[in-house]
């Protein structure tokens, strides 16, 4: 049996779609004062476009009205690549309308799926086959790994919006304190509590969908999270139970929350205008 403590340190992770949060204050003084007609011309554009990238079936795009202060509207967008999203951020900022939206906050990121359970296993058999890390042999087994591992999660790495009606969006970091750090764990360590944390979700899969989305060098936090469910009730439970999980209770540091309402294309109009 190999040493434990010769296993490599960074886990194994597949990424699928690229995504985009856009966080927009709408201007309704502006708005307020706009002729109806105006309005109803903006909002046709506006409409027109939605509908073009909710009709991609592959990366789609999906509106959210949003509660509370932080924001009045979220777009949340997935692309196949990182240039495709800055072209729907472009697109949205040249339509007649991008006047009396300000994006207050984005984030930035791709879907990510980790692979702690599996890495182990691999790493372990590769050693007790005696192939060096890192190695050029090592480094073509983790490939064929990879690319099995694609092939098996595309539908989870390459997702579709959930038919929910509530969308709870933040980013969080895994601590890296001076006492706690979670990028000292030795990695058979950390398999074993992201185990433990996902028998948690598991419990909800009925009441809850969520995407996984990384954003290591990317964008501010480390990753983030988009939960959708019927009933935002979920989330506290959901969020809370985790809270007295390992993972969370030690490692997680967590940023804003964000809670919308899915807005339809074809609902926008009566959103805007009543």
């Amino acid at each position: 049996m190999s040493n434990p403590a010769a296993l490599p340190a960074v886990p194994l992770t597949i990424e699928g779609s690229w995504a985009l949060h856009q966080l927009l204050r709408f201007d309704q003084t502006a708005w307020n004062n706009t002729p109806m007609l105006q309005k109803r011309s903006m909002l046709r554009e506006l409409v027109f476009k939605l509908k073009e990238w909710e009709g991609n079936e592959a990366f789609p795009s999906a509106i959210f009205t949003m509660i509370g202060h932080k924001a009045d509207l979220m777009i949340v967008h997935f692309r196949q690549d990182a240039a495709e999203l800055h072209l729907a951020e472009l697109q949205l900022s040249r339509l007649s309308i991008g006047t009396m939206l300000r994006q207050v906050h984005s984030y930035f990121s791709v879907v990510e799926l980790g692979l702690y359970e599996s890495t182990v296993k691999t790493y372990r058999a590769l050693l007790d086959r005696g192939l060096a890390p890192h190695s050029e042999e090592w480094n073509a087994e983790i490939r064929a790994t990879l690319d099995r591992q694609r092939d098996a999660m595309a539908p989870r790495i390459y997702p579709t919006f959930p038919d929910r009606k509530y969308i709870c969006f933040y980013p969080m970091d895994r601590l890296r304190g001076e006492t706690e750090n979670w990028y000292t764990v030795p990695i058979e360590e950390r398999q074993r509590m992201m185990h433990d944390h996902g028998m948690i979700g598991r419990r909800y899969a009925d009441e809850v969908k969520q995407i996984i989305t990384g954003s290591i060098g990317l964008d501010d936090w480390e990753w983030a999270v988009d939960l959708f469910a019927d009933d935002p009730l979920v989330f506290k439970r959901l969020i809370y139970e985790m809270r007295f999980d390992e993972v969370s209770a030690k490692y997680a540091k967590f940023g804003q929350f964000f809670v919308g309402v899915r807005v339809p294309s074809d609902a926008l109009e009566q959103f805007l205008i009543g």
